[in-house]
């Protein structure tokens, strides 16, 4: 199965942190699985930490392709069709991350690991 990180999921599984719930930590670290991580986290970690929101982010920035590629993960970028598809989302959600991410699960027709409620607006799979 393939499945798309949320950018605190990717975060927690990086720093292992008790909050990855044991279900996400077993489809992460499943050989079975495919896990993607979207441009639009390396994205959000570079602007949360340049507005002081998240103090690790200088570090997974500076080794973030070291990292994905270590564990096995594949990198996806952001193409226009996700682009317009995130844009045009009538669901009444301002972050424009969140926005990329339902977009790219929903086309890319995998669940997205994530703990946020805020997904359930969409028309997305949700793993957690």
């Amino acid at each position: 199965m393939r499945i798309l990180l949320d950018t605190h999921a990717l975060l927690w599984w990086l720093t292992n942190d008790s909050r990855l719930s044991a279900n996400a930590r077993a489809a992460i670290g499943g050989l079975e699985n495919a896990v993607l991580v979207s441009a639009a986290s390396a994205w959000e970690i570079a602007t949360k930490h340049r507005l002081g929101k998240l103090e690790i982010g200088g570090e997974v920035l500076q080794r973030f392709d070291e990292l994905i590629t270590a564990d096995g993960f594949t990198h996806l970028a952001v193409n226009y069709r996700q682009a317009i598809h995130a844009g045009a989302y009538p669901v009444n959600h301002r972050d424009p991350f969140d926005r990329i991410l339902a977009a790219q699960a929903e086309l890319e027709q995998v669940p997205l690991v994530t703990a946020d409620p805020a997904f359930r607006d969409f028309s997305i799979r949700c793993l957690w």
